[in-house]
C-alpha cells in the first residue's frame, strides 16, 4: 500500500480537495444544494475505486450514497459507515485560510471536514481502491455514507430500517473517530450516547428599560444562569432527578485495563491552556469523558450583544445544552427526565420550555472478536505497537441504532489525534495520519 500512496499521492490530493471544497454544512438550509452536489462526488469516487453499483438515494432530510462490489455472495461483507457533512465554520474569523478551500502546511490538510469525516472516510475509498486493484480483495464491501450526522442522524435509521436487506453484512467499518496520539494508536471499544436540547426563559412580555424595571423584574438571563448553576453540584454530579438510574459502574478490574491508555495530565493541560482540569469527583480525566455522562452548556444568548451599550433587561433568554451519555442510558429517557427536572425548578416570575434537538444511545463492542482482533493486527503492524482498547468521549448516535437494526457491531478505526481541532477553526488531518489510516484499513481486510 505504501508503494501505491507514493505513486497516486498527487491524486488522492486533488480527489479529496474536490470533496473538502464543498461546503456541505447540513445545519444550514443555504447549503441543502450543497449536500447534494457532495453525495454525487462521492458516487463517482466509489464507482472510480471499482464498485459494482454507487448511488444517491433520497431520504427525509438529506440524500445518503450508497455503494457496493460483490466478490462472492458466500464472503464476509463489511458496511463502511462515514459522513460527509461537516460542521458550520463560525467563527470564519478565526481560520487562517479559507475553511473550504483546502492547503497542505506543516505536514496537514487545513479545511473544515479534513479529519472529520472526509478525510476519514476517504481513506476508506481509497483502500478499497487498493484493493481492487491490487486483485487482493476478498471480501464483499458495501458503503452508505450520509449526509446527516452532524445534526444526529434524523433520517437514517428509517432508511435503514427500509433497506435492511440492502445493507445486510458481518461488521461495520467506522473511521469517525480519535486516537490516544499519532505514537500510541487505539480502537475505540465504545462511545458514548448524546441528548442535546434547547431551553427558553421567559419573563416580561417585552425588553424593558434596565433603569425603570432593573431590580424589580425578574431578568431571564439571571435566572437561566441560576438554573444551569443548579444543574451541576460541587462534586461533578448532574443533578437531574433519575440521571444516574441506568449508568453501569465499571469493576476495578475494567477500570484498570482502561488505565492502560497513556495521559499526561501537564501535556493534556498545557494543550489547552488552562491551569486546572474539573469534573465529576472520584474519576480521572480520561474517565470522565468515556465512562461517565457529563452535561455541558454548548450556547448561550439573550438581552443586547451588539456594538456599545444598549441599557436593556431582555425578555429572553435561550441556552442549548448536550447531555454525553453512557452505555445503558436511554437518550430519550433522559431527555425527559431533562425537562420534567428543567420546568420543576423554574421560579413563579418566569415561563420555561424545552425543546429537545437530536439524541442517540451509546453502545459497547467486545473486544475478542475476529474483526477487532484484525484491527488490531493492522494497526500494529502500520504502528509497530499493540493498539490499546479505549472508550470514545464523543458521540455517533447512528451507530447504535444500525446495530439495533442490523444485528451487527460497529467496529471505530479512527486516525484523528486531538491536535486536529474538529467542530473548531483550523480543523486539519495530518498526512501521515491519513496515509497510516489508508494502510490500516487494507491490512484490515487481508486479515478479517
Amino acid at each position: 500500500m505504501k508503494k501505491y500512496i507514493e505513486r497516486n499521492k498527487e491524486r488522492f490530493f486533488d480527489e479529496l480537495f474536490s470533496l473538502l471544497r464543498i461546503p456541505s454544512v447540513s445545519s444550514l438550509e443555504q447549503h441543502k444544494p450543497d449536500m447534494q452536489k457532495c453525495a454525487g462526488r462521492l458516487v463517482g469516487l466509489l464507482l472510480e475505486a471499482g464498485a459494482d453499483e454507487a448511488a444517491v438515494y433520497p431520504t427525509k432530510g438529506h440524500p445518503v450514497v450508497f455503494g457496493q462490489k460483490t466478490v462472492d455472495p458466500s464472503a464476509p461483507t463489511v458496511l463502511v459507515y462515514g459522513h460527509y457533512d461537516v460542521q458550520p465554520v463560525d467563527p470564519i474569523e478565526l481560520w487562517k485560510s479559507d475553511p473550504f478551500e483546502p492547503e497542505i502546511r506543516d505536514g496537514a490538510i487545513y479545511a473544515r471536514g479534513a479529519n472529520d469525516d472526509k478525510g476519514q472516510l476517504f481513506m476508506h475509498i481509497k483502500a478499497f481502491e487498493f484493493m481492487v486493484r491490487e486483485g487482493g480483495l476478498k471480501h464483499n464491501v458495501k458503503f452508505i455514507l450520509e449526509g446527516e450526522e452532524e445534526i444526529g442522524s434524523p433520517s437514517l435509521a428509517e432508511w435503514a430500517s427500509e433497506n435492511k436487506e440492502r445493507l445486510a453484512a458481518d461488521i461495520i467499518l467506522v473511521s469517525d473517530t480519535t486516537m490516544i496520539s499519532e505514537s500510541v494508536p487505539s480502537i475505540n471499544c465504545g462511545m458514548r450516547g448524546l441528548s442535546y436540547v434547547e431551553v427558553k426563559v421567559t419573563g416580561p412580555n417585552k425588553d424593558l428599560h434596565s433603569g425603570h424595571y432593573g431590580g424589580a423584574v425578574a431578568n431571564p438571563i439571571n435566572v437561566l444562569c441560576d438554573m444551569i448553576s443548579s444543574l451541576i453540584d460541587k462534586d461533578g454530579h448532574i443533578t437531574v432527578k433519575g440521571f444516574y438510574d441506568d449508568v453501569v459502574e465499571l469493576s476495578a478490574e475494567d477500570r484498570a485495563k482502561l488505565s492502560r491508555a497513556p495521559f499526561d495530565m501537564e501535556e493534556y493541560k498545557e494543550f489547552l491552556d488552562i491551569r486546572e482540569v474539573k469534573g465529576e469527583a472520584g474519576y480521572t480525566t480520561l474517565e470522565r469523558t468515556g465512562i461517565r455522562p457529563c452535561l455541558d452548556v454548548n450556547g448561550i444568548w439573550g438581552g443586547y450583544t451588539g456594538e456599545g451599550a444598549k441599557t436593556v433587561l431582555p425578555s429572553v433568554a435561550h441556552a442549548k445544552i448536550s447531555m454525553r451519555l453512557v452505555p445503558n442510558q436511554d437518550s430519550a429517557t433522559i431527555t425527559r427526565l431533562f425537562t420534567e427536572h428543567f420546568k420543576a425548578i423554574a421560579p413563579d416570575y418566569v415561563k420555561v420550555e424545552v425543546t429537545p434537538h437530536h439524541g442517540g444511545d451509546g453502545f459497547l463492542i467486545p473486544i475478542s472478536s475476529p474483526a477487532y482482533k484484525a484491527a488490531e493486527k493492522a494497526m500494529t503492524e502500520v504502528y509497530g505497537m499493540e493498539p490499546v482498547p479505549s472508550r470514545g468521549g464523543g458521540s455517533i448516535p447512528i451507530l447504535a441504532d444500525l446495530q439495533r437494526i442490523l444485528g451487527i457491531d460497529p467496529l471505530l478505526m479512527g486516525f484523528g489525534l486531538e491536535r486536529d481541532t474538529i467542530h473548531s477553526p483550523n480543523e486539519s488531518y495530518l498526512l501521515k495520519q491519513l496515509f497510516a489510516g489508508m494502510e490500516a484499513i487494507a491490512l484490515f481486510y487481508r486479515y478479517y
